[in-house]
């Protein structure tokens, strides 16, 4: 993917979502909104459009001095622990325990307050669960992942790790052995190792980070450690829309289970908005 003139107001958009959620200053927030703008103009449209979030993000941390994300990543690991005994009883009772599971996590990908200001998971989990999804290649998955039982699996948003942590059990019950990987450093909400400690993920399967703190997952600025891992395995599961914009892996068996949350990616892919998808590579 590459940048569209329509993303440029989304990251204005996001920038105001960062800045509302960082302090109440308006003063402060008007200061580093103008700086942010900089970077909005020096986007480079040959890259995807998470390169350009990745660097405004940056910015508003380092203006703030704190992580603006931190409290709503928190209430929403709460709200979706909560839900956790419901969705695992979901599975349990399903046909087809893993095509329900597998979709269970497709509708936490919901919980982005990169791009949302709400969200609704409820509905959203009974939407996954009762109608199609536009792009469905559970057959391959299910296929690759018989002879690909090594899964490393990208992890993308905080509360939707533990829609995560219910695929991974599944997996993992199935003799599938998951590395999960989290977020280097924070950045907007996503997945970072507290969060997988606080949801209980880090006791369901090993836990590493990719060394980054960009938005998605680009090889060249993460970890020798994660290239490594990366490099090794054979089957990956990739969430989130950002990691669908900057990750491809046509060697490896690989499977984006995403929502797609904007217009530019929604005209990519040829789907309407808010499109759930279980995508091979």
């Amino acid at each position: 993917m590459r940048i569209h003139i329509d993303c440029f107001p989304c990251f204005l958009r996001q920038s105001v979502i960062a800045l509302r959620h960082g302090t109440r200053d308006i003063g402060l927030q008007e200061e580093i909104l103008k700086a942010v703008l900089e970077d909005i103009g020096n986007a480079d449209t040959s890259r995807p459009p998470a390169y350009t979030t990745t660097f405004i993000h940056r910015k508003i941390r380092d203006s703030l001095g704190a992580d603006p994300f931190r409290g709503i990543k928190e209430e929403y690991n709460r709200i979706a622990l909560g839900l956790y005994p419901s969705l695992k009883k979901i599975v349990r009772e399903s046909s087809d325990p893993l095509w329900t599971a597998s979709r269970l996590a497709i509708a936490g990908n919901v919980i982005d307050f990169g791009i949302f200001t709400s969200v609704d998971v409820e509905g959203t989990v009974g939407r996954a669960l009762r109608g199609p999804i536009a792009v469905d290649d559970y057959r391959s998955f299910t296929k690759a992942l018989s002879a690909a039982p090594e899964v490393l699996y990208l992890l993308d948003n905080a509360g939707e790790v533990v829609f995560d942590r219910i695929l991974i059990e599944e997996l993992s019950s199935r003799g599938a052995k998951v590395t999960a990987v989290v977020k280097g450093s924070a950045v907007i909400n996503d997945c970072t190792r507290e969060d997988a400690v606080g949801t209980g993920l880090a006791g369901v399967c090993e836990v590493i980070d990719n060394g980054s703190d960009a938005v998605g997952t680009v090889l060249e600025w993460t970890s020798q450690d994660f290239r490594r891992r990366y490099a090794a395995a054979r089957f990956v599961i990739s969430k989130g829309q950002a990691n669908f914009e900057t990750f491809t892996s046509p060697e490896k068996a690989t499977f984006y289970l995403f929502q797609s949350k904007c217009e530019v990616v929604s005209k990519e892919l040829g789907l309407s908005l808010g499109s759930m998808l279980l995508k091979e590579s």
